[in-house]
């Protein structure tokens, strides 16, 4: 069907739904992130896929404006910016890259979030102003045998007096290849189950500790990823964070904050290929005249819009109750459960409207659909997202 009645599809700000809401720091935050990310991640995005990596330079100036403490408190050198704003940051981030956007979220959600929430003093002094410098941390959970099932894993570490004594292994580390600090969860009490793990962190110079080559991966190839495995590796007591058996209570409390940032990731890269998908389909002539103007399109986009702005929502209501000091594992869950599964969807239809060039690398929706996937996959995927948000459903009076 043809839309005759509809001449052009109107130019459309995707944040203006929340124009209204945001202070003026935060729309400040948002638009330097943007004019960043459009200048110097977005016309190397590609390079960086194809390279498997990104600059040291880069790295090094993200560090220098402050990128890597957004979320630290300011005594440490960090920004302390809100939910909100670290939000719009992230988003815009993920829309340029999303690979470089994932580094970024461990850094400041995973690593500098657990330091800032349950370190010691000294903890804080010591590794807090590091990250914030430029110093990749690393959030190693994951094992080849424990995903999902966190409570489940088997890296041990045996009481050595003053020090813990490390063997075993973990997989799909996000920036193993490139951090110095890592938050490492390992089995303290072999017969403890959940209360048997602890946190601890580790120096990447530590005797014993050992990173494996790059995974090789279907998508945001730009940040690095490796399985990292110990022998015999002596970690200090000192370097506990928190009480011993309080790791995976400390994991699952900053999985609501991953599981946040991955949702804003998978917003980030959904814009992105509805982005590419609407100015395409405003200059790719068939039949004598552009596609948008078939009701076939036309009804890709506007659902792709729809499931956009829906996945903001629940973004910005998780945020908003993180904010508030409150529990948000429900609202945190909802949020990248239907945000992961909206960006598949929309750059599915965004490389569906471009037909065979959609397929072609040189088209960046093709970058979109291979980074979108593994956003349904890590930091618990949907099977995962939906026994969460079940189990609240079926605890309610």
């Amino acid at each position: 069907m043809l839309l005759t009645f509809l001449p052009d599809i109107p130019d459309i700000e995707v944040t203006t739904v929340f124009e209204s809401l945001l202070t003026e720091e935060q729309k400040l935050l948002r638009d330097t992130a943007r004019e960043f990310a459009e200048k110097r991640l977005y016309p190397q995005a590609e390079a960086f896929d194809h390279a498997q990596g990104v600059p040291d330079d880069l790295l090094k100036e993200l560090a220098e404006l402050g990128y890597f403490g957004l979320t630290a408190p300011e005594e440490y050198g960090g920004m302390a910016i809100d939910q909100i704003s670290y939000a719009l940051v992230l988003e815009e981030f993920s829309r340029a890259c999303a690979g470089l956007a994932i580094i970024l979220s461990v850094q400041n959600t995973l690593v500098a979030g657990a330091l800032s929430r349950f370190g010691t003093d000294e903890q804080k002094k010591r590794w807090l102003p590091r990250l914030v410098a430029g110093e990749l941390g690393a959030y190693a959970l994951t094992e080849p045998d424990a995903g999902t099932d966190a409570a489940s894993i088997q890296l041990a570490a045996a009481d050595g007096g003053d020090h813990y004594l490390l063997n075993g292994s973990k997989a799909f580390i996000t920036s193993a290849g490139l951090a110095k600090i890592f938050l490492v969860f390992a089995r303290t009490d072999p017969k403890g189950g959940s209360r048997g793990i602890t946190a601890l962190i580790m120096e990447r110079d530590t005797p014993g500790f050992d990173v494996g080559k790059p995974e090789h991966k279907l998508g945001i190839r730009a940040s690095d990823t490796r399985a990292i495995s110990f022998t015999d590796v002596r970690v200090p007591k000192a370097n506990r964070l928190g009480a011993e058996g309080q790791g995976f209570k400390i994991a699952l409390s900053q999985l609501d904050y991953g599981r946040l940032g991955v949702a804003v990731q998978s917003l980030g890269i959904g814009e992105a290929a509805f982005a590419e998908a609407r100015k395409y389909a405003k200059v790719r002539h068939q039949f004598g005249q552009p596609i948008a103007q078939f009701q076939a399109i036309a009804f890709k986009l506007a659902d792709m819009k729809v499931k956009l702005d829906a996945a903001r929502l629940l973004i910005d209501r998780a945020a908003r109750k993180c904010m508030a000091g409150e529990r948000f594992t429900l609202e945190a869950a909802e949020a990248k459960l239907f945000a992961s599964e909206a960006a598949n969807w929309v750059a599915n239809e965004a490389v569906q409207i471009h037909g065979g060039y959609g397929y072609m690398k040189e088209y960046p929706v093709e970058r979109y659909f291979r980074d979108a996937r593994i956003t349904e996959i890590y930091e618990g995927t949907s099977e995962a997202q939906r026994i969460v948000i079940s189990r609240a459903i079926l605890a309610e009076d």
